[in-house]
């Protein structure tokens, strides 16, 4: 019997042994077009919901998925990056890692990094509190550089600081381990770890979750902290931390003061290299200075487009970016609570501060850390020494919530010789009690890492969120697979040339 080409290839596709029950070969569609996931953004967030995707789907349906990431910038690293000035690198967003920020911890150790430890002048226990006329509090310095000179100096602060705030500073310190305590559960096995869906579940678990429901002043009045020292040092931590008050809400609060503690550390060359290792060893491919302007979804997979005029298909969307400050058109529409974003100026002036501006006649007066209180006409949050290479030559970090202006910085500064600002989006403004937006922002697989954020946004609560968005996604296309992949499909514009 003769059959034409056409006839010969119908009739091995209906032969296939993809088609055939009983067969050896137990490929699918979907193992010769592997689902294909897309991440929008690339912090640790992102980067974090890539690594775990990785490690927890080998035995999953999502073992071979293709992981797109698009990056609006030109650097990964989303809130972490570092800021030269002079030719030495400092951090400009995310700076500090707690001692028990394990995933963090893991990341450094599994990708050989170095950690690096606070430079003496960064550990330096002294610290004014400014009022905006003068310091109402300051502890003691030292300028001779003993091991044995700076551990004295520090006892001799630390019962300084005992006698003004008495015994409200222990049960600060029980707070915040409470607090610590309960966010370790998050850690545990995942046989003993449920998978969470939404924000508020996971906080529940934890016994975190009525922490959002007070302001901190509130949850510290509970806990009988004296209002001397919430108005001074725990207001000069807040406000430092996350460019806030008091009335942050109790969970933000706790975890801004958990990060004034001791055994702080940081990455050495920059925390941004955590994001850029988990996505170079997840098989990413990464698009840079691509920025996604709409995500429609199509019955059964999603097209984001790009400003560049590019289109993507995806079985899974997961948005890693906050969404109060990026103009993203979802179609059909998405819902979420209104929010609205902390911006922190961080300006780095190499110069000398003017002790004139604080009332004193030497600059060796001033603290290395300047820390303010909850006061409108005070025109910055906090003003620390990063370095000092001379007694008249020093690099400083000024925090403030308006852009530091020319004038304000000829006032605080007799000096500068280099001046380099950021703005950031850098944290929600908190309130109590918060509300969460959804981990699914929709009823099939559209997720987004940021809703945690309302609960406190560090490194590692990004981590955290990002671990549990992983095993979310996982358990969820497990039952809830795509009809097709996106492979099958076409794009009007063109897939981009890396894929």
């Amino acid at each position: 019997m003769n059959f034409s080409p056409i006839g010969i290839s119908l009739l091995l596709a209906l032969l296939s042994p993809t088609l055939l029950s009983g067969s050896g070969d137990s490929r699918t569609l979907e193992d010769e077009f592997p689902p294909t996931v897309c991440i929008v953004g690339s912090g640790i967030g992102g980067s974090s919901v890539a690594h775990f995707l990785r490690n927890y789907s080998v035995y999953s349906d999502l073992d071979r998925a293709r992981i797109l990431m698009f990056e609006r910038h030109e650097i990964v690293g989303g809130r972490m990056r570092t800021v030269t000035v002079s030719g030495d690198t400092f951090e400009a967003g995310g700076s500090i890692l707690h001692p028990k920020n394990y995933h963090a911890r893991d990341f450094v150790e599994r990708f050989n990094l170095t950690v690096r430890l606070p430079t003496p002048i960064e550990e330096s226990c002294a610290l004014g509190i400014w009022d905006g006329n003068k310091f109402i509090f300051k502890t003691f310095g030292s300028s001779i550089k003993f091991p044995f000179v700076d551990k004295i100096v520090s006892w001799v602060n630390d019962l300084y600081i005992f006698v003004r705030y008495g015994f409200s500073l222990l049960r600060m310190s029980s707070f915040i381990e409470n607090t610590v305590g309960n966010f370790l559960k998050y850690y545990e096995s995942l046989e003993s770890r449920p998978v969470f869906d939404n924000v508020e579940g996971m906080l529940k678990w934890s016994g975190l979750y009525n922490l959002t429901k007070l302001t901190l002043q509130e949850k510290l009045s509970e806990a009988q902290l004296s209002p001397l020292l919430v108005n001074e040092l725990v207001t000069v931590i807040t406000r430092i931390n996350y460019g806030q008050s008091v009335l942050i809400s109790g969970l933000a609060g706790a975890v801004s003061l958990a990060g004034s503690g001791g055994g702080l550390w940081s990455v050495e060359g920059g925390n941004w290299q955590m994001a850029a290792k988990l996505i170079n060893h997840s098989d990413v491919t990464l698009h840079l200075n691509e920025q996604i302007d709409s995500i429609s979804h199509h019955g059964n997979y999603y097209e984001l487009n790009s400003t560049k005029g590019n289109c993507f298909k995806c079985d899974i969307t997961v948005v890693s970016t906050p969404l109060d400050e990026v103009d993203i058109q979802f179609s059909p529409a998405i819902s979420i609570p209104k929010r609205e974003l902390q911006h922190t100026h961080a300006t780095f002036v190499r110069g000398l501060l003017n002790p004139g501006y604080f009332g004193i006649k030497s600059v060796s007066d001033v603290p290395v850390l300047v820390g303010t209180l909850e006061d409108p006409r005070i025109p910055f949050s906090s003003i620390s020494i990063l370095r000092k290479y001379s007694e008249t030559d020093m690099t400083y970090k000024i925090f403030t919530r308006q852009p530091a202006s020319d004038l304000l910085l000829d006032e605080l500064f007799s000096a500068r010789t280099e001046t380099v600002r950021i703005d950031w989006g850098a944290y929600p403004k908190y309130h109590a009690p918060e509300v969460f937006a959804p981990f699914i922002l929709d009823d099939h697989h559209l997720y987004y890492v940021n809703a945690f954020e309302n609960a406190a946004s560090t490194m590692e609560t990004s981590a955290v969120a990002g671990e549990n968005m992983a095993r979310l996604i996982i358990s969820r296309y497990r039952t809830e697979k795509s009809s097709s992949s996106s492979d099958t499909r076409s794009c009007s514009s063109g897939l981009h040339s890396d894929l």
